[in-house]
């Protein structure tokens, strides 16, 4: 250690009058007139800071005297797994929103009091069920007064023909006027008329009779009661009593991306399936049976639709879902979803070459279950490092180990969002 330097710093002076002694000047003044003993005192000093110096390196640590001569670090133990090209299929997913293949409003057609309802919310019914009864009595009594007034005018219409008829001949004859037989012609067709204006009005009250049992159009899945039994029902603006939506086959409504529908397009087969939160498929052998003709300008997406059996109600109208069409193979890599890190850069794998770690930046798929497939950025043969990801650094030196299905992998600092996986 060197001591500190003093606040008086000393200046040699020349000897100016002859005298042979050279005189020392401190930067306070004073002047010392023996310098040699000066010197000397300099020199014990700076012979003992060497002599503690050297004290302390014989007592520093092996590590810090390790680090001082250059050894390096040991080689930290990682989980790989082999990279391997192998056939992938060529999948795209969006998520979507199921709704029934037909979606129907049941309406009331009459105005009249609900007197029951006939079916349970949310059953399952079929077309020509019985779903609400509207009280009937005074429909029953408009068509027996129609019924009615089209005998009346059927009368009617007999009387006409039978003075018709006795007129005929006088009217041959000329024993009467002309005038009076076309009158009696003239009656008959206006009766005619008056009695085919008689059968509509009985066949509208029938129909009005037969709308107060309010029946299923389609078979599917009923809704909510919307009117309640003993309100009062009109014909119009506020006549919806449910709704009913046909669930087998149900339809799922998705968009996917000009670069996605060109892929799909080259694609020869393309098959649908729908997937739930687990992954794990919920409806399969789904098919498009709907692609639009123009893109979304703001979007710059195509919207899809693909049809499903659905038998078992396994989805719901209005229920999100992600559809997932499968459309061929490509040769590609599969590397577990925890060992792809998110970067500024982009997505990139951690690989051991040399016994070193190196930072690979690859292309990402679409996930294929646990994996993510990878287009480009490996090779055959790479050892793709899975656990330790946030200690590795480039050129690091790694003991590689084989993974194994006991072994999870950590996941990585900044794992990728679903919705990214494409």
């Amino acid at each position: 250690m060197i001591p500190p330097t003093p606040s008086w710093f000393p200046i040699v002076r020349p000897d100016s009058a002859g005298s042979g002694r050279d005189s020392v000047v401190f930067l306070n003044g004073c002047i010392m007139a023996h310098p040699h003993r000066f010197v000397l005192s300099i020199l014990a000093a700076l012979a003992g800071a060497v002599l503690l110096s050297a004290c302390g390196e014989r007592g520093a640590s092996p590590g810090a005297q390790a680090a001082g001569s250059g050894a390096e670090m040991p080689a930290m133990p990682v989980t790989v797994r082999v990279a391997r090209r192998e056939p992938v299929p060529v999948t795209v997913e969006a998520v979507g929103q199921a709704e029934g293949s037909q979606e129907v409003e049941v309406r009331a057609r009459v105005s009249g009091l609900l007197e029951r309802r006939l079916y349970q919310e949310g059953e399952r019914v079929r077309a020509g069920a019985p779903l609400f009864q509207i009280e009937r009595a005074p429909f029953e009594i408009a068509l027996q007064q129609a019924r009615a007034n089209l005998a009346q005018r059927q009368a009617q219409l007999e009387q006409a023909r039978r003075e018709a008829q006795r007129l005929a001949p006088l009217a041959e004859q000329q024993a009467i006027a002309r005038r009076e037989y076309d009158d009696a012609v003239s009656a008959v067709r206006l009766t005619e008329a008056a009695v085919a204006a008689a059968e509509a009005a009985v066949r509208e009250a029938e129909l009005n009779l037969s709308y107060t049992t309010v029946t299923a159009p389609i078979t599917g899945v009923t809704g909510r009661a919307q009117k309640s039994q003993g309100a009062l029902v009109a014909a119009g603006a506020d006549s919806l009593l449910t709704t009913i939506a046909q669930t087998d086959p149900i339809w799922v409504r998705f968009s996917f991306s000009e670069a996605e529908l060109t892929r799909l397009r080259q694609a020869r087969r393309a098959e649908v399936r729908l997937l739930g939160p687990d992954g794990k498929p919920v409806l399969t052998g789904g098919r498009l049976n709907f692609a639009a003709s123009t893109v979304e300008p703001r979007l710059g997406t195509v919207q899809l639709r693909a049809e499903f059996p659905n038998p078992e109600l396994a989805v719901l109208p209005g229920q999100f879902v992600r559809a997932q069409v499968v459309a061929g193979q490509v040769d590609a890599f599969k590397v577990p979803q925890s060992a792809v890190m998110q970067t500024e850069q982009g997505r990139m794998v951690w690989v051991v070459r040399d016994g070193k770690a190196a930072p690979a930046p690859v292309e990402t798929g679409p996930w294929l279950d646990r994996d993510w497939v990878i287009y480009r950025g490996l090779a055959d043969g790479d050892q793709v490092i899975l656990d330790n990801l946030m200690k590795l650094r480039p050129g690091a030196p790694v003991a590689p180990q084989p993974a194994t299905s006991a072994a999870p992998a950590t996941p990585a600092a900044e794992a990728p969002k679903a919705g990214a996986a494409n």
